[in-house]
């Protein structure tokens, strides 16, 4: 940590001279290694940092500043990672009328380095997944690769951090945000003597969280594309980025995820006037499991943007680009990528009428069919082989459908049926069907 940085810890100023005047002032020296697991859902991060405390035999005072962050000081803690029995944390107090301060009171029987690990939560940090997908040329399979933006906005740098990423929603009852802006930690204190600090003991609002954050380990940095440990957490999942990364503040950072290659994808082209309008729209789709060389952890949703491989020269094109949510294991996954105009479907109504009418004594009509012939044309004017779904919605659950042609249908729900066309390159097909709908008495 730089001295002049956000966060300062230092020797104490002399709020109280008296009080100080027979107690030594510990120097907080520059992190060893510093861990962060960022929440994304809740806006907070848990930052673990190991450092050594060079501590006198007798009675330590220890000065922590959290000024210009959004560090939440009733969630500090420290704790001795080595002679812990010799060494005893007595308290963290708040002096009065001082904001962003507080004082560590440490009990030593022994003098010289001491290595300790300090924890607190921070607001400020966010990441967001982002993917690209590269398609064979014959679209295939595709080659699946994902990054990661980390963006710092604590009010502090973070150097050679190890960046752990957590998938899943937390509940938390205060906005870290909103405990870090407060002036005082606990509120503005009332009723407080002059000299009398205000002292808060206790294991603090983040010990909910620290199942998930192991004890800060080296990794030196790496000129590969890292690789993301992951593992399950009950109902969240964690991300861990190898080696350490550098996050200023202010700053944003792009850090390689994973690279999968040879996944097998479909492409399936759809139309269906209702949702759609006139437009074919093309899909993706594969499924988060091993036969699709996935599989091992969920996948956090982000924006997918995809890309066809042209040639041996490595050219590629742009086919579209699809935003997704959080891909369990063994989930299917859809990506819409747009509206097409290589594929076209034109539906023609031919023929329209009435029959089969029903009447009552009196002579009303009291059933009928409606009978419509259409004719669906489906072009193909791409260099490669397309496979089109049409879907039709019916006006009414009571109906009977007539094919010709390429009209072979699945009945999809009561009144909607859909018909599967698989085109060669430049090619057209046509669908041909006769639809019966029955109304009044003739539903019956």
């Amino acid at each position: 940590m730089k001295p002049t940085g956000a966060t300062i810890f230092a020797v104490g100023v002399c709020i109280t001279a008296a009080a100080f005047a027979k107690v030594d002032l510990v120097t907080l020296p520059k992190r060893d290694m510093v861990q962060l697991t960022i929440y994304n859902s809740a806006d907070m991060t848990l930052v673990r940092e190991s450092r050594k405390l060079t501590l006198q035999k007798g009675a330590n005072k220890l000065q922590f500043s959290w000024a210009n962050t959004l560090i939440d000081p009733t969630s500090l803690e420290i704790l001795p990672k080595a002679q812990a029995d010799k060494v005893e944390i007595s308290d963290l107090t708040y002096p009065p009328r001082v904001g962003n301060l507080g004082m560590w009171n440490i009990k030593s029987e022994v003098s010289g380095e001491i290595p300790v690990e300090i924890s607190y939560l921070t607001s400020g940090f966010s990441w967001r997944a982002f993917y690209m997908g590269t398609l064979s040329p014959d679209e295939k399979t595709m080659r699946l690769e994902g990054y990661v933006r980390v963006t710092n906005n604590s009010g502090e740098d973070y150097e050679n951090a190890q960046t752990r990423l957590i998938v899943g929603q937390v509940h938390i009852l205060d906005e870290i945000a909103e405990l870090a802006r407060r002036q005082y930690p606990y509120g503005r204190p009332i009723g407080v003597p002059p000299i009398a600090p205000v002292v808060m003991k206790g294991l603090y609002a983040k010990r909910a969280l620290m199942d998930v954050a192991q004890t800060v380990e080296s990794a030196p940095a790496m000129a590969e594309p890292k690789e993301i440990k992951k593992e399950g957490l009950s109902e969240y999942f964690l991300y861990t980025i190898e080696g350490t990364e550098t996050i200023r503040n202010g700053w944003s950072k792009r850090l390689p995820s994973f690279e999968v290659e040879g996944i097998p994808v479909v492409n399936l082209y759809k139309y269906e006037e209702e949702r759609y309008g006139n437009a074919v729209v093309r899909f993706l789709s594969f499924k988060n499991d091993q036969e699709h060389k996935l599989g091992e952890t969920p996948i956090p949703g982000g924006m997918l943007y995809v890309y066809r491989l042209l040639d041996a020269d490595q050219h590629l094109a742009f086919e579209g680009q699809s935003n997704f949510k959080y891909i369990p294991v063994g989930e299917d996954i859809e990506l819409d990528l747009g509206p097409v105009a290589n594929v076209i479907v034109k539906p023609t109504l031919m023929d329209f009428k009435s029959d089969h009418f029903l009447f009552d004594a009196g002579g009303d009509v009291i059933g009928w069919d409606e009978i419509q012939t259409f004719k669906i044309e489906v072009k193909n004017r791409r260099s490669l082989p397309v496979k089109v779904e049409i879907r039709r919605n019916f006006c009414t659950p009571h109906w009977d459908i007539e094919t010709s042609g390429d009209g072979a249908f699945e009945k999809v729900d009561l009144d909607t049926v859909k018909f599967t066309v698989d085109l060669p390159p430049f090619s057209k097909k046509e669908v041909r069907y006769v639809l019966t709908t029955h109304h009044g008495r003739r539903a019956d």
